[in-house]
């Protein structure tokens, strides 16, 4: 018959009946330590062997002293725990008596984190009365006190969620409240923590005399809900706190949301107003622009461009590329274009405008090292010749009945404005004849990839063969330009990073 090893009791001198100490080892540990299964069968050297079907006591998780007790009983409810332990190899089956065996355990949701609390109260009672109602909830909520403003402004630090104020606590610069309640504004000390603290949550604590006054108009001013001292418990507070906290995150949302809305429609406004309306009044000739900037969500990049004809029937064309992206650029190439525009209106062309051009450059550009390029065209009132001066520009493409697309020559190429202090720009004159497509254009749209798979340049050339093969395909103006775009991009895989202009004038 196997001999039981009792367990040394934890309190020697209390004696318990055996449901109690069944009920203590299964939910909670002993006051001591229970000796471990070695130490116990070296007290007892001379005890028979063990039961193998009986399961040893171990530890904290020995049985309590039954006399009648053999191994484990049958309604223990741990007692397949310890079979398993005892037999690795057991595996347990779903079974009618033990349904619960095959059920999933349902994961435990992790718990909310806790809220920092900042109490503004002049009270000292206050603190702990608001303490003692988030602590009969049960949830963890770190509670700061302030007795005054000044107090205040030092514990109001990032880690506050929410601020809790007695709106009976003086204005600032006064020490107790008013006598005189008409002579002073009762939502001061609201508004002063407003100001002080514009990213935190504010739920306002007023009287019950007042609250249907008072409590409303707090909102209005700018807290997010208003609690009666009166009626605060646990859950209501605890509630409004976490509310005031998401409503906080859903206004500021919101309001950046709208002044982000706000701020791109004035810019597109502003963009747009900045772009060229070409001055082509009487002119036989057919005008068509693209423009396209690289900055993300932006209207206006560093690319300019412009036409105007003047009263002696000529017609001046520009294009030009500031160096760089970002607003500057953008801001530079609105001032470049401009100052164009007047100084065409005013009878300069060629060098003697450049040279003007170039002193505006370096007036308005917020480094030394910024520099523009520009490609300018000046076509006689006849429309049959044109000057080209270029600025460090590629040059523009044009394209005859029965010749094809070709780049005009630019051997007399000079520098970009802005690089070299006496520079001078020479003028080509060149023949255009009866009928004409000429295209001006930046880099953007040849520094793209060539779509071969080895991540070369576009470049000059091989948009001059896009170029042309829809020219053999009868296309022309805006939709010669829309299709070259769409090709470029879809070549180099993609939207192009550079700002992008092209322009395109016709005849005949």
């Amino acid at each position: 018959m196997p001999m039981h090893i009792p367990r040394p009791r934890a309190v020697p001198s209390v004696e318990s009946d055996p449901a109690a100490d069944l009920g203590a080892w299964t939910y909670g540990a002993p006051a001591e330590e229970a000796p471990r299964p070695q130490e116990t069968a070296d007290a007892a050297p001379s005890a028979a062997p063990a039961n193998p079907h009986a399961v040893p006591p171990a530890g904290d998780d020995a049985l309590p002293e039954d006399p009648h007790h053999h191994g484990t009983r049958p309604d223990d409810p741990c007692r397949d725990d310890h079979v398993r332990q005892a037999d690795p190899h057991h595996e347990e089956h779903p079974s009618p008596e033990n349904p619960a065996s095959s059920a999933p355990v349902a994961e435990k949701a992790p718990a909310p984190a806790p809220l920092t609390l900042l109490l503004i109260e002049a009270d000292p009672g206050g603190s702990a009365v608001v303490s003692e109602i988030l602590a009969s909830d049960g949830r963890p909520v770190r509670v700061r006190t302030a007795r005054n403003l000044t107090e205040a402004e030092r514990l109001l630090t990032d880690d506050v969620n929410c601020i809790l104020l007695d709106l009976d606590l003086p204005a600032p610069g006064r020490t107790a409240p008013s006598e005189d309640g008409a002579a002073e504004d009762e939502l001061a000390v609201l508004k002063h923590v407003l100001r002080i603290a514009p990213r935190h949550a504010v739920l306002a604590l007023t009287s019950s005399g007042d609250a249907e006054r008072r409590g409303p108009e707090a909102v209005r001013v700018g807290a997010q809900d208003y609690l009666v001292r009166d009626e605060l418990d646990g859950r209501l507070l605890r509630r409004a706190i976490r509310y005031a906290v998401e409503r906080k995150r859903s206004d500021t949302a919101e309001r950046r949301l709208t002044e982000s809305r706000m701020r791109a429609q004035e810019n597109a406004r502003l963009e747009r107003g900045l772009l060229p309306t070409p001055i082509l009044d009487g002119s036989l000739l057919r005008f068509a622009a693209r423009y396209r900037p690289g900055r993300s969500r932006a209207l206006l990049g560093g690319d300019f461009y412009d036409t105007v004809r003047t009263p002696d029937g000529a017609v001046h064309v520009m294009i030009g590329d500031v160096a760089g992206h970002g607003p500057d650029e953008a801001a530079l190439g609105v001032e470049l274009r401009i100052a164009w525009r007047a100084l065409t209106l005013a009878g300069l062309s060629g060098d003697d405008l450049l040279t003007t051009l170039q002193k505006v450059l370096e007036h308005e550009r917020h480094s030394e090292e910024t520099f523009a390029t520009l490609c300018q065209v000046d076509i006689a009132p006849d429309g049959r010749s044109a000057g080209v001066c270029l600025a460090g520009h590629p040059p523009p493409l044009i394209s005859r009945p029965g010749e094809g697309a070709h780049l005009l020559p630019y051997e007399e190429n000079g520098p970009a404005l802005g690089l070299l202090p006496d520079a001078r720009w020479p003028r080509t004159e060149m023949w255009l004849g009866d009928a004409w497509s000429l295209m001006l254009y930046t880099d953007g749209l040849i520094e793209g990839r060539d779509g071969n798979g080895q991540g070369e340049r576009l470049g000059e050339d091989g948009m001059a063969d896009l170029v042309r093969h829809h020219l053999a395909a009868g296309l022309s103006g805006e939709p010669l330009l829309r299709e070259t775009l769409a090709e470029v991009r879809s070549l180099n895989g993609g939207e192009l990073t550079d700002d992008v202009a092209v322009l395109l004038l016709e005849r005949g």
